[in-house]
């Protein structure tokens, strides 16, 4: 099966990288403008370039940034690279977002985080903004040897993929399984019920397959949970109550304690272990799973999009 990466070199993108400070532990380009989307309102040829620069040091970057791109920023660039990193750890999902913005002929946006923010998260799933774009095919551009950022990294895709155990039959398709993983960013999102196309994770996975296949494929065939008949694109997963039992346990912490917090009754004072064995043994697990996935998706993505409307109105 051929790939449905665009065809747009990766020159392209190391152009476009050239034009920022080279301190990066890791730049990734994402989206349509990478990966073609199905949808009639799909435009891959003019679709804005969407990057993700992870930078070990937010105030020194934002200084040169300054110097090199001035006009990139909104009005907080009169404040300085301090209060800019300052707005970008603390608000919103830790990203600092520069968008609508003309770079060697290509309308692109991008955001800016801390190596040890997204680090967190994608251990942990604090906010799973850009840990949830990671667990979708994306171009890396440019990644250095930060073992620690590459292990959180891996753990970030392995706990998509046992999330998405949890809330699946025992037995289903490699398609059902991409798109409950490319889904879970969405899950308790507001504007996949209020303007953005419903169908919006069909869209990204349908004509992707093969590319989720690449970046979940040795992880399938590690697992030893599962039987991953990869010629046939299907997949059988323990569903027992221990195996269960070990899949919540490895589960992100903000996860769990989402999970804790909804099957916790009043007064009995588990700890979160106790809770997750209940759970395990629950004929509902998955739904418990699927709705501490919403709980956990719905803070961040309401304070993300405020910090957006912000943004937008600044650079209109």
């Amino acid at each position: 099966m051929a790939l449905q990466a665009l065809q747009s070199s990766g020159v392209t993108f190391r152009k476009i990288l050239s034009h920022f400070p080279e301190e990066l532990s890791l730049a990734f380009v994402y989206g349509s403008g990478v990966y073609r989307q199905a949808g009639p309102s799909s435009d891959q040829k003019n679709a804005m370039l969407d990057f993700v620069f992870t930078v070990d040091d937010p105030v020194a970057w934002h200084s040169k940034n300054l110097k090199k791109n001035w006009r990139h920023y909104s009005f907080l660039k009169v404040l300085g690279p301090k209060i800019i990193t300052s707005i970008q750890n603390n608000y919103g999902a830790g990203v600092y977002y520069n968008s609508l913005i003309m770079c060697d002929g290509r309308l692109i946006k991008y955001g800016v985080i801390s190596t040890n923010i997204l680090i967190e998260d994608l251990l942990n799933w604090n906010n799973l903004y850009i840990a949830g774009r990671l667990q979708k095919p994306v171009k890396i551009i440019s990644m250095n040897e930060d073992v620690t950022l590459r292990a959180a990294l891996d753990r970030n895709l392995k706990s998509a993929v046992t999330t998405a155990f949890l809330m699946l039959p025992e037995s289903f398709s490699e398609e059902d399984l991409f798109i409950e993983i490319a889904g879970l960013s969405y899950s308790g999102d507001f504007r996949m019920v209020v303007g953005e196309d419903k169908t919006k994770v069909l869209n990204i996975v349908k004509p992707n397959i093969a590319h989720f296949r690449e970046l979940y494929g040795s992880i399938l065939q590690e697992n030893p949970q599962v039987v991953y008949k990869s010629q046939q694109g299907r997949l059988e997963i323990d569903k027992s109550p221990e195996g269960q039992f070990t899949q919540l346990m490895t589960l992100p912490k903000s996860l769990q304690q989402q999970i804790h917090h909804i099957m916790d009754s009043p007064g009995k004072n588990r700890d979160v272990e106790e809770t997750l064995f209940q759970v395990a043994h629950d004929p509902d697990c998955g739904d418990v799973v699927r709705l501490g996935m919403k709980k956990s998706v719905i803070y961040s993505s309401l304070k993300l999009h405020k910090m957006w409307k912000g943004w937008l109105r600044k650079t209109s």
